[in-house]
């Protein structure tokens, strides 16, 4: 049997950007770079995140990670269409290069196709047994990447109650983040002020700190059994 993916598609878990906002201000899609300093299971890392046009309406959004002989990649081409925004193809490899790394981690690649003619996505790669699909899509539905940019907007607009499907890993799961008010987080030195917003899956649990004006959260923490499991922090975006 494949195991999971360790970064659990960041914030893992969860999306839905296909709802309407007609009350809220629209949040255009703009190009950035981040850098965040990450933390997996005691291992520090860089990371890398940037937000790309690729031409018209489609983007690709992708995280880079690298540290202590690990490397994760993530990546997703979606299409923006005002308030619509939805996944088009994403891939998600993990690989352990050298020392502990490679002996802990288990190599890992990927691939999902979202067809929205066909109204179903389908995934390649190390797919668990029953797991290749398809599963048919609904308006709304996000990979793991997307959710990340989903999430930023739908709290910097003021979006209340904060439910997702994501659909990924051969299967959909119904996701909701509840807000946690606000705490100061620190980017490049600078002191800010968050929206906290937190999900629990069971033994798993997945809290961002959000800042006004970022396209990015300026934290990231997944726990399990409650423990830290990867930390990830902001350190620029521009």
């Amino acid at each position: 049997m494949k195991t999971r993916a360790p970064m659990t598609r960041l914030l893992t878990a969860t999306g839905a950007a296909l709802l309407a906002f007609a009350a809220l201000p629209a949040l255009a899609v703009e190009p950035f770079t981040a850098t965040y300093q990450a933390n997996y299971m005691g291992m520090r890392a860089q990371a890398n995140m940037s937000l790309a046009r690729e031409s018209g309406n489609r983007w690709t959004y992708g995280m880079q990670v690298a540290g202590a002989g690990a490397r994760l990649e993530q990546s997703t081409t979606f299409e923006a269409d005002g308030e619509q925004w939805r996944p088009v193809s994403s891939s998600d490899s993990q690989r352990g290069e050298s020392g502990l790394a490679a002996m802990l981690m288990k190599n890992r690649e990927l691939n999902t196709t979202y067809d929205w003619n066909a109204g179903e996505a389908r995934f390649a790669g190390d797919v668990r047994d029953g797991q290749a699909g398809p599963v048919r899509l609904q308006a709304g539905d996000l990979d793991g990447m997307l959710m990340n940019l989903v999430l930023v907007r739908d709290v910097q607009a003021g979006k209340s109650p904060l439910r997702y499907r994501l659909v990924e890993d051969g299967r959909a799961r119904r996701q909701l983040f509840e807000r946690q008010g606000t705490e100061q987080v620190t980017v490049g030195g600078r002191s800010m002020e968050a929206t906290k917003v937190v999900r629990t899956d069971g033994r798993r649990e997945i809290i961002a700190w959000i800042v006004d004006d970022m396209p990015v959260p300026a934290r990231l923490l997944q726990r399990r059994d409650g423990k830290d499991h990867i930390d990830m922090r902001l350190q620029s975006v521009n």
